[in-house]
């Protein structure tokens, strides 16, 4: 998903302009950034819930030399997907895999 996508679906389902529907979609992003700082989680009913981690301090192989690198201890973004979201997901699935198994058999 993109903020160009989030700004044509508030387009599309209102009356705004496009400025108008892109100003919008720019200060939802930004006020669900504000809240996972503030809180460390953000959370949709029927989406999902992000949460901040912490990652510890680590070694990591560096891919092109083979060489072990120290990795700083930070924080991630998770996502935890709302059963209604998995089960959405899941039956999306498994129409894609239907509908590619009958254009290759037709």
């Amino acid at each position: 998903m993109s903020k160009k996508f989030l700004t044509d679906v508030i387009q599309q389902s209102t009356e705004m302009t496009g400025v108008a529907s892109g100003q919008l979609a720019a200060d939802l992003i930004a006020a669900i950034k504000s809240e996972i700082v503030e809180t460390g989680r953000f959370s949709l009913p029927d989406f999902g819930t992000f949460t901040v981690r912490e990652t510890a301090k680590r070694s990591a192989l560096n891919p092109r030399t083979g060489e072990k690198v120290q990795v700083k201890a930070g924080a991630t973004v998770r996502f935890k997907a709302s059963p209604a979201l998995k089960e959405a997901a899941f039956a999306g699935a498994k129409k894609a895999k239907r509908k590619a198994a009958k254009n290759k058999a037709g």
